[in-house]
């Protein structure tokens, strides 16, 4: 299984959590990417400080202002991104950004539902939009047949949460706006696959883990998996993904994870 290698790759969510371990095993890389584009809602605040400090040491390493539920933030983050590229394409699309509000079922409210649905699901439907020019150019420009997420691949971060058949963890906390939210993310994921084949662009779900972060702990329990097992093991995954696998829910061992 080789090292995933990609010229470019933006992860959206980047200042914190998976989003922030993704940037930061990219930078480590033996080849990293020429450009990382690293989208988060306030890149001069102080929840982005980490981030800033990277951007500080590492000149492939640029911060973007993207609020992945407001289309007019989305539209100037791909330009921005183009302005970087040059003439070249977005290899990889990680829509990592992600909400939860941990409720029960009754307790649920429209306002949470809408803009839980809105960032889960709506943000990475709207991403896969704006930056298809990009990931169709660099589809373009690679060499060989198939797909592959070296070549151009939109990578959508979802939850075993949002599997139907499984429910993971509903003893625990019932979170219906998220679970939803993260099953519309599969069909997007789906639909995307069959939508941008034709182009060469791999499209996956891909269920982290129980990840020790801010949402993962959003229960009230401390979660098994760090996230640098979390993303060493995603990194690995990507890098062995085919034609095979474009539209399939898998997790961060390459599983495959039940509607």
């Amino acid at each position: 299984m080789g090292e995933l290698c990609v010229r470019s790759v933006l992860v959206t969510g980047a200042n914190r959590g998976l989003g922030l371990g993704l940037v930061q095993h990219f930078l480590r890389m033996p080849k990293p990417p020429q450009w990382i584009f690293a989208g988060c809602r306030d890149p001069k605040g102080q929840r982005a400080q980490e981030l800033q400090n990277l951007a500080a040491k590492h000149p492939n390493l640029v911060i973007i202002t993207l609020e992945v539920a407001n289309p007019t933030s989305i539209k100037a983050a791909a330009a921005k991104v183009g302005e970087y590229l040059g003439g070249s394409g977005l290899n990889l699309l990680i829509n990592n950004a992600g909400m939860i509000k941990s409720k029960m079922l009754d307790a649920e409210t429209l306002e949470d539902m809408t803009e839980t649905y809105t960032t889960n699901a709506a943000g990475p439907l709207l991403m896969g939009q704006a930056f298809l020019p990009l990931l169709k150019k660099a589809a373009q420009g690679s060499p060989g047949s198939g797909l592959s997420c070296s070549k151009a691949a939109i990578v959508n971060i979802s939850s075993i949460a949002g599997s139907i058949e499984c429910c993971f963890g509903w003893e625990l906390i019932q979170n219906a706006s998220y679970r939803i939210s993260k099953a519309a993310l599969n069909m997007l994921s789906k639909c995307q696959s069959l939508a941008y084949k034709e182009h060469g662009i791999l499209c996956v779900a891909l269920h982290p883990g129980w990840v020790q972060t801010e949402l993962g702990g959003a229960a009230g329990h401390t979660p098994p998996t760090t996230v640098d097992d979390s993303v060493q093991g995603m990194l690995k995954v990507l890098s062995s993904l085919s034609e095979k696998e474009t539209g399939a829910f898998l997790d961060w061992e390459g599983k495959v994870v039940p509607w």
